[in-house]
């Protein structure tokens, strides 16, 4: 509203384009978060939503800045937990744990606050102290029957803290928790689950091979396969033509010597005949 209006729809259509593409393309979030922030860096709602773009690219420094900016304009603390979160990709855990801490905890909604209890034992986790996460998650929230918004996320989390302190047997029961009150698919509790059953999925996309016995046609042979068929059949079949020239030698061979006998035998009849009636057989002039 502080804006001129042809300024503020330009914002405001740069500012739509980051909360469409921020789950899908976080780049291409962060691009447009920057054309908004060049034109209108002095409005809150702009610099938040910058930080955002910025922490889902994992760009966790300038995030921070944004979301520090946007709290000074406005003197708004829900954006504290996503602040710690930012010292936490910055590798600043202990930092993170310093702002769990703060008074500024309390002045957050319930959301917040479990969000700040998320952040505090990721922040254990990254230090190694896998009990203390895990203690961190045990709240009044995570044991409440009813279903909330974060409901899945705390359920998840624990569950996936008990899994790496190796506590198999309650990391399932919790990851089943997790998907009864995941609704809308925003963890990976299901698959997480089915891995601990041994449960392994198969891409229905691909084809079965053919059992024995079936008409389907043969499978293709590889090219390397058929050209190493080829020179086989090759072979044989210069084997057996090396076969035949010799039989047919043998035969020419058994042949020229019938032929020379028979010229040898006339030979001699017509070498009688000369001498018994002279010339008589001679060819003429």
């Amino acid at each position: 509203m502080s804006l001129p209006k042809g300024l503020a729809e330009e914002v405001s259509r740069n500012l739509v384009m980051v909360a469409r593409l921020i789950d899908e393309d976080p780049e291409g979030a962060y691009a447009y978060s920057r054309i908004a922030l060049r034109l209108a860096s002095r409005v809150a709602a702009v610099r938040e939503a910058a930080g955002f773009a910025a922490y889902a690219s994992q760009k966790y420094s300038e995030a921070l800045a944004e979301f520090r900016a946007a709290r000074r304009m406005t003197g708004n603390v829900d954006l504290w937990p996503v602040m710690a979160d930012c010292e936490r990709g910055m590798g600043r855990p202990e930092k993170a744990l310093d702002m769990a801490g703060a008074p500024d905890v309390q002045k957050l909604d319930k959301a917040g606050q479990v969000e700040m209890r998320l952040v505090a034992a990721g922040a254990r986790r990254d230090m190694g102290q896998l009990d203390a996460a895990i203690v961190t998650l045990q709240s009044p929230e995570l044991a409440s029957h009813s279903v909330q918004p974060w409901t899945a996320r705390l359920r998840y989390a624990y569950a996936d803290a008990l899994l790496a302190a190796g506590r198999e047997d309650e990391a399932r029961e919790w990851f089943a928790k997790a998907v009864e009150s995941d609704k809308d698919g925003s963890t990976d509790a299901s698959d997480r689950l089915a891995e601990l059953d041994g449960v392994e999925f198969v891409d229905a996309l691909v084809e079965d091979e053919s059992e024995p016995g079936t008409d389907a046609e043969p499978r293709p042979v590889p090219e390397a396969d058929r050209v190493i068929q080829s020179e086989a059949i090759a072979t044989d079949e210069i084997d057996e033509i090396d076969e035949l020239d010799e039989a047919d030698d043998e035969d020419l061979d058994d042949a020229e010597d019938e032929h020379d006998e028979e010229r040898a035998e006339g030979s001699e009849e017509g070498g009688e005949g000369s001498e018994e009636g002279g010339d008589k057989d001679a060819p003429r002039a």
